[in-house]
């Protein structure tokens, strides 16, 4: 199992399609820092914002925004620093 956060930058409408992305639930989050534990995978679309997080145990820090695609993997511990309010939708599991 991978420990990375991965960002897919721009992806096609036939991938967002395939996820079913426009089903998925969305959260929103104004501009704030945090920290956030992942009990279980979490793959978000990001509609607005602009976020950095930082992964707790000196991990390199991980940019994304809007347009963004972003799978957050099961286990991990950061810290969110949203910079532009947030919304996304996303799913678990």
């Amino acid at each position: 199992m991978s420990s990375a956060i991965k960002v897919e930058h721009n992806p096609s409408a036939e991938r967002l399609n395939e996820l079913g992305v426009s089903r998925w639930p969305t959260w929103s989050k104004e501009v704030s820092v945090f920290p956030w534990s992942f009990g279980e995978q979490e793959i978000a679309y990001i509609l607005e914002g602009e976020v950095t997080i930082t992964p707790d145990g000196g991990g390199e820090p991980v940019n994304f925004g809007k347009g963004d695609l972003v799978t957050f993997p099961a286990g991990l511990s950061c810290t969110w620093n949203v910079k532009q309010a947030l919304r996304k939708h996303y799913q678990l599991g």
